[in-house]
């Protein structure tokens, strides 16, 4: 799949994806966590489900958390996308402009990412919540946390697996880790 535009698009993950899913439940199964948190997508779903299992706790599903939904160039390949939508392709240069016909604008995730993460670190005070979601939810969350301008999102880099940790202190949050391979 990484030469398709997807976000939406159900998969399941690959066996390389349930590795990186028993190692993240590995590397986190020691800490304080006390809510698992994902979206409702399945690759989101299937990578809790380690972490959840060795913690015992349920998982909530939290529709907000869903990657982008690129409309029309959604399981296109790259290069069909960029041949026939040339402007919306170029989302990656200018994010905070880009919407996809029959899909989302991205200004649209960024809004609901960052409401869904607040309402979140609000039900947790003092307490670490783990959060499963997707790349550009991540990277929109991250740009909020920093105060960075809405066009820098795709400056950072976010791999499948990756753990990005975000504390939140009297209602501030501080970015600790992006993208890290362990804590």
């Amino acid at each position: 799949m990484r030469d398709r535009v997807y976000g939406r698009t159900d998969v399941e993950l690959s066996a390389h994806g349930r590795d990186n899913a028993a190692q993240i439940a590995a590397a986190l199964a020691a800490e304080p966590i006390a809510a698992i948190y994902t979206s409702p997508l399945r690759r989101a779903r299937e990578t809790s489900a380690p972490l959840a299992r060795a913690l015992g706790v349920e998982p909530v599903t939290i529709d907000d958390l869903r990657e982008i939904d690129f409309g029309e160039l959604e399981g296109l390949m790259i290069s069909e996308a960029l041949a026939r939508y040339p402007v919306e392709a170029q989302w990656t240069i200018a994010p905070a402009e880009a919407s996809f016909p029959g899909g989302e604008a991205l200004a649209t995730l960024r809004e609901r990412a960052v409401r869904a993460t607040r309402a979140l670190a609000g039900r947790h005070p003092g307490e670490t919540a783990a959060v499963f979601t997707h790349a550009v939810v991540i990277r929109a969350i991250v740009v909020d946390a920093l105060g960075m301008p809405a066009n820098t999102l795709f400056r950072l880099d976010q791999s499948f697996g990756g753990l990005t940790v975000i504390e939140w202190l009297d209602g501030l949050p501080f970015v600790r880790a992006v993208n890290a391979t362990r804590l």
